[in-house]
């Protein structure tokens, strides 16, 4: 399928269901009326079915309540879902039911455990509240017990599952209008936005959820209403923003199904600078000084800016190594130095080529990257050649490339941690450990020359956003691949029957923070590994084994009879399906859902000799 017009004749002709994984592929190039037609399309299909016949698609469940119509938002949010590759099982809750419906646990929109709930509200919940003729005074005090509600609706949800999606309400200008006098008008708009930001502020109080600011949508340049919907359909957002606020649902799912993008890939002729570096030299490039070499600049900051948030940078160019570094090192105008970069390429081979290596090199999957160019050809190439990558085009004007770049949020999470802040530094101190293992003639040397620690202690409340985040993020090492919010989190560590236990590491480069979790449930005799996940950063090292035979250990000594590893098949994670079988378990189950693993404890292996392991309550233990 190449067009819009081959999604409506595979609908057409029934075959779409068959063809669903190929689906993402187009829809990227569409335009947003294009999407939501192609969602219209797509809201038809038999989700069921689609499932059936292609398991390893992301379910999506996502509970859609609020004041008004909502009918509107099914097909942009199936087109945005699909787009990422994800698969949409939508519920949409009666009409102006939201209170009755978050209220209470039991109700249908809470049913299935939705990974999403989207309360969507518009100005008209607060209006409708107002009799006429009304002051500003009694507008605010209408939006200020509209916070007050949506804030007690907020705890009751605390702690269900799933994440609660609400957003602000912008001020209509025919509501402002109506009060004729200026002083009025700024005493109700600053009420109003008082409010917004006590909505905005519940982020603070609630981990599960997440507040989207409409009026930062509206700056885009689409109405909040159309009159005609909003008066004779009850449906108060006009379809453009729906369509607005879809796309930012869809990057809420894609985080939810843990393809959150790491790393940003950056041409760099007429895509970081102006002009060709080969043809122009350092002095000459575009970066500051001119209307274009502003425009570049403008986009460098953005991106300097995404990094110190955790996002990977690498510069990926058809140019020779040696000018391109000493552009970046010594160039006075350039944002972007060499230390931003986690790794500079620069060859004359294929793009795809490079961009693969690269993410060999980091020890992530290529759909981790989102890659940047201004060359139609080298984008379609890449397109063609690694479909998992993110592409993003740009042209000759660079003043729109800060608008290309973000539109579609790839590395958006709900919150950014210490550790995110920190992941650049890491990475490059990962490529001098890659560095240094080139020195040695066998792994053992090097990992013994590595001088690797490893602390094991369970998670703390101030880990809890930490652990939730890999849980999301972490693809390859993660034996079931369970998403956790942080309410899960936190719900875990509150089960007396349950732990859940962090893994701290570090070696002679640094410390590598926490880059793993192993969560323990208590059974009658048995104790059950619910999961195990490890950053693909501390691969092959022996910290894993390591933690498992201090989880064996722990076991035996509070008198468990066995230990139980739970193993569930993911598109990713292929490569630890035998981890369990090479550290002394053996099947007990298996079945098409995945592998259940046991472990008798009569003979834990030692801690590998290399590793010096530290645990909360006992110390050095190796």
């Amino acid at each position: 399928m190449e067009t819009l017009a081959d999604l409506t004749a595979a609908h057409r002709s029934g075959t779409l269901v068959a063809q669903y994984p190929e689906v993402s592929r187009l829809l990227t190039g569409l335009t947003d009326e294009e999407l939501v037609r192609a969602g219209q399309l797509l809201a038809t299909l038999d989700s069921d079915q689609i499932a059936k016949e292609h398991p390893e698609t992301p379910q999506i469940r996502v509970s859609v309540t609020g004041n008004a119509t909502l009918s509107g938002l099914l097909a942009p949010l199936t087109g945005e879902l699909s787009r990422h590759g994800l698969l949409l099982r939508p519920h949409f809750a009666e009409f102006g039911s939201y209170v009755a419906e978050l209220s209470a646990p039991d109700s249908d929109l809470w049913a299935g455990a939705p990974d999403l709930v989207l309360c969507v509200l518009d100005p008209v919940a607060v209006l409708d509240e107002v009799s006429t003729p009304w002051r500003a005074t009694d507008m605010a005090a209408a939006i200020q017990a509209k916070v007050g509600l949506i804030r007690g609706l907020a705890e009751q949800c605390a702690g269900r599952g799933g994440t609660l999606v609400l957003n602000t309400l912008p001020l209509p200008q025919t509501v402002l209008a109506q009060l004729v006098d200026h002083r009025s008008r700024a005493h109700l708009s600053a009420a109003w936005r008082e409010a917004n930001a006590a909505l905005l502020r519940l982020v603070d109080r609630h981990s599960g959820v997440v507040v989207l600011d409409l009026d930062a949508l509206l700056t885009e340049g689409v109405p909040l209403t159309e009159a005609r919907l909003s008066r004779y359909a009850k449906a108060h957002l006009s379809p453009a923003l729906l369509a607005r606020y879809a796309r930012q649902i869809g990057h809420l799912a894609r985080h939810v199904a843990g393809r959150t993008k790491k790393v940003l890939a950056l041409d760099l002729d007429e895509t970081v600078w102006g002009g060709v570096l080969g043809e122009c030299g350092p002095d000459n490039i575009e970066v500051a000084g001119s209307y274009r070499g502003e425009a570049f600049g403008a986009f460098q900051k953005v991106v300097k800016q995404l990094t110190s948030q955790g996002i990977l940078l690498a510069a990926v160019s058809k140019n020779d190594l040696d000018p391109v570094r000493d552009a970046l090192r010594t160039h006075p105008e350039l944002v972007l130095g060499e230390d931003d970069f986690v790794r500079v390429i620069a060859n004359w081979r294929p793009k795809h080529d490079n961009l693969t290596e690269l993410a060999a090199e980091l020890n992530l999957g290529v759909d981790s990257v989102v890659f940047v160019d201004d060359s139609p050809f080298e984008c379609g190439l890449v397109r063609s050649e690694l479909p998992q990558v993110a592409v993003v085009q740009v042209d000759t004007e660079p003043a729109l490339h800060v608008e290309r770049l973000l539109r579609d949020g790839w590395f958006d999470v709900p919150q950014v941690t210490d550790e995110d802040r920190n992941r650049p530094a890491k990475y490059r101190d990962e490529m001098a450990r890659n560095d240094f293992l080139q020195t040695f003639d066998s792994l053992q040397d090097y990992l013994r020359e590595l001088k690797v620690w490893v602390r094991f202690s369970p998670v703390t409340a101030a880990e809890v956003a930490r652990v939730s985040q890999m849980t999301l993020r972490t693809n390859q090492f993660n034996l079931t691949t369970r998403r956790l919010q942080q309410t899960d989190v936190a719900q875990f560590l509150d089960d007396p029957a349950a732990s859940a236990h962090g893994i701290h590491a570090g070696d002679r480069f640094g410390a590598n923070g926490l880059v793993g979790a192993v969560f323990l449930r208590r059974t009658g005799n048995d104790i059950e590994i619910d999961n195990f996940l490890l950053s693909c950063r501390v691969f092959a090292r022996g910290i894993e084994q390591a933690c498992l035979t201090e989880v064996l250990r722990h076991a035996a000594a509070a008198g468990a009879s066995r230990v139980l590893g739970h193993y569930r098949p993911s598109v990713k994670n292929g490569k630890v399906a035998d981890f369990y079988a090479r550290t002394g378990f053996t099947v007990l189950s298996q079945d098409e859902t995945g592998t259940v693993f046991c472990h008798l404890l009569s003979d834990i292996d030692p801690t590998p000799a290399h590793i010096r392991l530290t645990t909360a309550t006992e110390g050095t233990t190796a």
